[in-house]
């Protein structure tokens, strides 16, 4: 097949709309549903993303994404009791393979902006991952292949209309890409940057030391950026991206909306978040939503006589700003990768109040000098890559 019809572009009254070689065959087959425009360009992205991260690690990885960028990337390392919880798996009897445990992950990480995703799977989807992808309010999947019952069950969700792509794991794409803006034609060299612990030597600060596991979670950080809209930054822990700010024209704002989700996925593991006690058959968006809203500044909207009732069975207590600063010190070991420079110090000053330790930026400002010393005044360990990681 060397061309495929879509229902309509970005946009409804965007028509025609297709996707097409100009030579050989597209290296894709729709095995189910009828994706669209936005869903090819995250599968698209998502795998390039996700095929990345095994080469790596060596381990499967899985992302999910909206809108052309992600909002979670993760590999396939176990899940702690607590992560099954707040990742709302710890109901699924079945064992977690490791690319289920790395769907999960890249789910559970910031489920709010995950609803509705695209998945990306590095590896044959298995009757595990397709379970946890039942569960989920998702718009469709690519992956290299899929077993017979796997396939099977993502064929039923969504009435028989959920999307699954399987695409060929040996193509390569020309080293040379186009688009057209306004009818003009764009065209560079595709970005074939490989990210591998060399990438991190050039240690920059008074504190030399990398261990194995943070270098891992600076790839992460860092190949997950490439896939990502700019400006860009991502917050990584344990073998998975934990906080993405995606498409802020400031540095700051990204690093701010990125360390507000890292701080989220930290504070969803405290004892007053998984204690509380939800109404019997409130679905999981609700109660993603109900947390969202605890532990942020709209608590009270939750708490408000009348409306708690029909959340918790018991009304929790407030989560004060106070209990909430003395669980996120407790956060630490946390990397943090940037696409570009990072202009000024208050970047890492705001890093560092979501447990920063470990950070990978290109270097390259006038005031490199600032952002070294505002992290060895933290004991922070950073590289420079000297490399830039735009993506539009």
């Amino acid at each position: 097949m060397r061309e495929l019809e879509l229902k309509y572009g970005c946009n409804p009254n965007q028509k025609p709309s297709r996707i097409y070689m100009e030579e050989g065959e597209l290296p894709i087959k729709v095995l189910n549903g009828k994706p669209g425009y936005i869903n090819f360009l995250d599968a698209f992205n998502g795998w390039q993303l996700v095929k990345e991260l095994k080469k790596a690690t060596g381990l499967p990885a899985a992302t999910s994404f909206k809108h052309v960028s992600p909002a979670g990337a993760a590999v396939g390392l176990p899940m702690s009791d607590v992560e099954k919880k707040i990742y709302w798996v710890d109901d699924m009897d079945m064992e977690f393979t490791p690319l289920a445990n790395a769907y999960a992950r890249a789910r559970g990480a910031d489920r709010m902006s995950s609803f509705g995703d695209f998945i990306s799977l590095s590896d044959v989807c298995d009757v595990a991952t397709a379970k946890i992808i039942k569960r989920e309010v998702s718009d469709g999947v690519i992956a290299p292949g899929y077993e017979p019952e796997a396939l099977e069950i993502l064929k039923a969700k969504k009435k028989g209309n959920y999307n699954v792509i399987e695409i060929d794991e040996n193509y390569v794409p020309k080293e040379l890409e186009r688009k057209e803006v306004f009818g003009i034609t764009f065209e560079q060299g595709r970005n074939e940057l490989k990210i591998d612990e060399n990438f991190f030597s050039d240690i920059v600060t008074e504190n030399k030391e990398i261990p194995e596991s943070a270098k891992i979670d600076l790839a992460i950080s860092m190949i997950t950026l490439k896939y990502t809209q700019s400006n860009s930054v991502c917050y990584a822990k344990g073998g998975q991206a934990i906080g993405i700010g995606a498409g802020q024209q400031s540095r700051i704002h990204c690093t701010r909306l990125a360390g507000s989700k890292a701080d989220n996925w930290w504070l969803r593991q405290s004892p007053q978040v998984l204690g509380l006690q939800f109404v019997d058959g409130i679905g999981r968006a609700d109660r993603d939503n109900s947390i969202d809203l605890y532990i942020g500044e709209d608590y009270r909207d939750v708490l408000a006589d009348g409306a708690w009732e029909k959340i918790f069975k018991v009304k929790p207590e407030v989560f004060t700003r106070e209990e909430k600063r003395a669980w996120l010190d407790q956060l630490e070991d946390v990397a943090l990768g940037s696409d570009a420079f990072f202009p000024f110090g208050d970047n890492i000053e705001r890093a560092h109040k979501s447990g920063v330790k470990y950070v990978a930026e290109p270097g390259g400002s006038i005031r490199d000098d600032n952002v070294i010393e505002t992290c060895n005044k933290y004991g922070m360990a950073m590289a420079f890559t000297g490399i830039r990681l735009f993506h539009h």
